[in-house]
């Protein structure tokens, strides 16, 4: 993976931006994994995990357990006031703020190159969403 150069003064934003690419591929190969092959049934339950209302349920659960770092607490910060000018349809300005923020903070440790810590959001992410917990 090519480094991009002061990743760590990126924009919330642009963050967001690269860990929205990061978790959807992870989401994706999870459920190729799970052996769901059809496209309609890839993108509905796709949608449970890369909807905002499901990124925000797993970064509160998160934020709850006191799962944050310090510096993730930072990038969780710059992602949820980031100002987007922009709203999707199904979903409130606070839910989709607290989505940008997950996704900021995935795109912050992708990267920083930080694989252990990455992978440690992800499959907590999933466990979260699949279990409830």
């Amino acid at each position: 993976m090519a480094k991009v150069k002061d990743y760590k003064q990126l924009n919330g934003l642009a963050l967001a931006y690269m860990g929205d690419a990061v978790y959807e591929q992870h989401i994706r190969l999870y459920l190729l994994q799970l052996g769901k092959t059809k496209p309609n049934q890839l993108q509905k339950k796709a949608t449970e995990f890369v909807s905002a209302k499901g990124q925000a349920k797993v970064l509160n659960t998160l934020l709850e357990r006191d799962f944050l770092t310090e510096e993730e607490m930072a990038v969780y910060k710059r992602g949820r006031n980031a100002k987007s000018y922009s709203l999707p349809k199904n979903t409130d300005a606070a839910t989709y703020n607290l989505s940008s923020a997950f996704e900021a903070v995935i795109g912050y440790l992708y990267l920083g190159e930080d694989e252990a810590r990455l992978m440690e959001w992800l499959d907590l992410s999933v466990r979260i969403i699949e279990r409830g917990n």
